[in-house]
């Protein structure tokens, strides 16, 4: 493994498990979830890095997008967490920022010092895409529209205990 990959692994790991970390210790339920989502967008790239393009684009779009985004969305609409300006803009925030920033800016510099070719994904060549929708949609397809029922429950649901909030 050449020192530019074994960057991006241990970039991408450290970023993983420092944003699960970070999760885990918030009291608000909002930047927790943004932190939850940090750590998607880390795997997703270890997936990449794996010649899985394929499973970190669905780690994206499924988790990352629209799980974590409903999640975002009932916290708000249930109004349980109160972000402060000071928590947002902290130190620490500013400084974990500027070493992601320096991390990304060392990842440029090494691969256009190295003139590093991207390798051509083997998804690209082979159809990934038509065995996981042919069992998504004939062997699992009871089970795909039951999560998306549930998801629909979950929702209506808050925003029902959101109505009675309200107007009690």
């Amino acid at each position: 493994m050449n020192a530019f990959y074994q960057f991006q692994f241990y970039f991408f790991s450290l970023l993983a498990i420092a944003s699960a970390l970070l999760f885990v210790t918030r009291k608000n339920p909002v930047p927790a979830a943004l932190w939850l989502v940090n750590v998607m967008f880390a795997l997703a790239g270890l997936y990449v890095m794996l010649d899985a393009p394929f499973v970190g684009t669905i780690q994206v779009l499924v988790y990352a997008g629209a799980i974590m985004v409903t999640f975002v969305f009932v916290v708000m609409l249930l109004n349980l967490g109160k972000t402060e300006v000071s928590d947002i803009r902290s130190l620490g925030t500013r400084l974990g920022s500027g070493v992601v920033g320096l991390a990304l800016l060392a990842n440029l510099l090494l691969a256009l010092r190295q003139h590093i070719e991207v390798p051509e994904f083997s998804a690209a060549r082979d159809n990934v895409v038509e065995p996981v929708a042919a069992a998504l949609f004939t062997d699992y397809l009871v089970a795909f529209e039951l999560t998306s029922l549930v998801l629909l429950v979950a929702v209506i649901g808050a925003v029902v205990l959101a109505k009675r909030r309200v107007t009690s």
